[in-house]
């Protein structure tokens, strides 16, 4: 599976933006998708995840109700919608994908589990 995640920007507080994750390669459907995100000087974190067919999801507790991830098989593409944006949410923003079996345990918030990285685009947010 190759990722290519894009839709970051420069936007002020209070603004939207929706980030796009295009996936190429077959079984997208049976990979998780987590969005993760890495501010400077602090380590990546896990912002929110989509499970691969359960209807699962996942949000850090900075983003809940503000957030929304979403995935559209079909079109091998996962969504990130973020409104009310803050300055803290500053980051650069990767997704990523993981093969979900039975067995693979949720959430799936841990980055070494994840075999399969798009370049990040950048979200700045500017106060």
């Amino acid at each position: 599976v190759q990722l290519q995640a894009s839709g970051g920007g420069l936007v002020q507080t209070g603004d939207s933006l929706r980030l796009s994750c295009d996936a190429s390669g077959s079984d997208f459907n049976y990979y998780a998708i987590g969005w993760f995100r890495q501010a400077p000087g602090k380590e990546r974190e896990a912002v929110s995840v989509i499970s691969s067919s359960y209807g699962r999801t996942y949000y850090t507790e900075a983003v809940k109700g503000r957030f929304t991830i979403a995935r559209d098989n079909a079109g091998k593409t996962s969504y990130l919608q973020m409104n009310s944006l803050k300055p803290e949410d500053t980051a650069v923003y990767y997704c990523a994908a993981q093969f979900e079996g039975a067995s693979t345990g949720w959430p799936l918030v841990d980055s070494k589990r994840y075999n399969y990285w798009g370049q990040g685009t950048q979200v700045t947010v500017s106060s």
